[in-house]
């Protein structure tokens, strides 16, 4: 679909011009000792007013280009159409020139018209045409980046909504599991597992919240673990207070724990130990590597999630160490002022 022509340029540009030319065209006739003063005079106002014609007849024909059009590229037809059109303008005014002027040779005045007229009206569609050119690009590119901006705001969404599907599909294993097992912690794990929705309900919609709020969802969920593994796992926190003013995805830290217990053997004989403290400008989370001899179906989320997050928000990538006996991840500090809360 073509696009509506908003290409403009300004009026005081248009006279200005036309009026430096008309007087420049006048100077070799004004530097001589004797000169007519009508013939100058009217040099000057054919040169003025073709001008003023040129510059809002190649602004008026320019084309409305599609999308598909803007690169198509030199075209003749154009260029040709409005050479002719000025060619016959000018042989207009000079006309009138001569039915004012009588005692001139039509001939040569008329000629020195012409020729000076092709030149004006080349100047002025070449360039007008390279303004409407840039003019162009730069409205494509800006809608490309906005284009560009639309569908990373809607993949961050989709990242965004993964979070709650994947934790649920976790929690719902194990709260089956202490059902089957008559746990008698299961009444308050569901009470703590309402509490955590409650969080999540109050920052489903931020795309950053502080890291101390993130820490009562750890809080949370670390109490859900607690329930079921007892002594199987320890969760140590050693974050600076700076560092608890800093911003970060939510859920960040739990999905890195259940990224942890999907992994590794968690058992009082052979507790799960996960660390969280600060580092420089990161927040490493590390766990003791002792995986599961079967492993635990997988929904694909986890830390990519987590990854793509910080790539759309900080344009930086997580630091993921594996190792034989520690794994390691590497948090980026996300500072207030970096970015704001949706």
């Amino acid at each position: 679909m073509k696009q509506k022509n908003t290409f403009n340029i300004s009026g005081r540009v248009i006279w200005f011009s036309s009026l430096f030319l008309g007087v420049i065209v006048s100077l070799p006739s004004l530097i001589q000792h004797t000169f007519n003063v009508y013939e100058t005079i009217a040099n000057s106002a054919i040169t003025f007013i073709f001008s003023v014609f040129v510059w809002y007849y190649n602004i008026f024909t320019l084309p409305v280009y599609t999308s598909q059009e803007i690169n198509r590229g030199f075209s003749m037809y154009p260029l040709v159409k409005n050479l002719v059109v000025g060619i016959v303008v000018m042989f207009l005014l000079s006309y009138v020139q001569q039915l004012i002027l009588t005692h001139l040779n039509f001939g040569p005045v008329m000629l020195m018209f012409e020729v000076r007229g092709v030149l004006i009206n080349l100047t002025f569609y070449m360039f007008i045409h390279l303004l409407y050119q840039t003019y162009q690009n730069q409205r494509v590119s800006i809608e490309l980046e906005r284009t560009r901006m639309d569908n990373l705001a809607a993949q961050f969404e989709l990242l965004r909504q993964q979070v709650n599907p994947h934790f649920l599909f976790n929690t719902l294993n194990t709260l089956k599991y202490m059902v089957e097992n008559q746990d008698e912690n299961s009444v308050d794990f569901i009470l703590k597992l309402s509490d955590f929705y409650r969080f999540t309900l109050e920052n489903r919609q931020l795309d950053l919240i502080r890291f101390s709020e993130e820490m009562k969802i750890v809080q949370a969920y670390l109490f859900l673990l607690k329930a079921r593994f007892e002594e199987g796992i320890e969760v140590d926190i050693q974050v600076t207070e700076q560092h608890q003013q800093s911003m970060i995805p939510p859920f960040t830290l739990q999905l890195l724990m259940e990224n942890c217990i999907k992994h590794n053997i968690v058992a009082p004989d052979k507790p799960l130990q996960i660390s969280i403290y600060s580092e420089g400008e990161y927040i490493v989370v590390t766990n003791n590597v002792q995986p599961k001899i079967t492993k635990e179906a997988s929904t694909g989320i986890g830390l990519d999630n987590i990854n793509e997050r910080y790539q759309h928000l900080l344009n930086k990538n997580i630091i993921i160490t594996p190792g034989t006996d520690l794994f390691e991840v590497k948090l980026p500090i996300i500072h207030e002022d970096s970015h704001n809360r949706r």
